[in-house]
C-alpha cells in the first residue's frame, strides 16, 4: 500500500460530495417541474393557419428522464459510499501501520478528516502546546514528503 491510497481516498471523497450536489439538483428540478404542473402553448392551424389553439399538458417524458437519472444517481451514490467504505478501512490500517505516533496523527487529520496543512498545523500545536518548534504549514508538508519519498 502507497500514497497511491491515500490520494484515491481524497479524490473519492469529493467525488462523493460532487454526486451528492448532482442529486440535490436533480432532486429540485424535478419538484420545479411537478410544481409548473402544466405547460401551456400556442399553435396555430385549421382554416389555412388562422385559427390558433391553445395546447396544455404535463411534460410527463421530461419528468420520466429526470426521475430516471436521480434513481440512476442515487444507485451510484450507495456504490460508491460503499466503496469509499473499504477505502477508508485500507487507508486507516496503512497510517496505523506507521511506526511514528505523530505522523499517524497528521496523517488522520490531512488525509481522512481532510484538514488543510494550516488547519493540522493548529490542531497539532493545540495538541503539543509545550513544543519548541511550533508545527507550520511547511514543516507538516515536508515532512510528509519526506515519509513518502523513505517509503517508496
Amino acid at each position: 500500500m502507497d500514497k497511491n491510497v491515500l490520494i484515491q481516498y481524497c479524490d473519492m471523497k469529493e467525488e462523493i460530495k460532487d454526486l451528492r450536489r448532482r442529486i440535490t439538483e436533480t432532486e429540485k428540478q424535478i419538484l420545479r417541474i411537478a410544481e409548473e404542473g402544466t405547460v401551456k402553448d400556442t399553435v396555430s392551424g385549421g382554416m389555412g393557419g388562422i385559427q390558433h389553439f391553445v395546447v396544455e399538458g404535463m411534460p410527463v417524458p421530461e419528468l420520466r428522464r429526470k426521475r430516471l437519472l436521480l434513481n440512476k444517481r442515487k444507485a451510484m451514490l450507495i456504490k460508491k459510499e460503499n466503496e469509499l467504505l473499504e477505502l477508508t478501512n485500507q487507508v486507516e490500517q496503512y497510517i496505523s501501520s506507521i511506526e511514528k505516533s505523530e505522523l499517524r496523527t497528521i496523517f488522520r487529520l490531512y488525509y481522512i478528516d481532510g484538514m488543510t496543512w494550516i488547519q493540522v498545523a493548529h490542531r497539532m500545536n493545540a495538541m503539543h502546546p509545550k513544543r519548541k518548534i511550533a508545527y507550520n504549514e511547511k514543516n507538516l508538508q515536508k515532512r510528509n514528503e519526506r515519509f513518502f519519498a523513505e517509503n517508496e
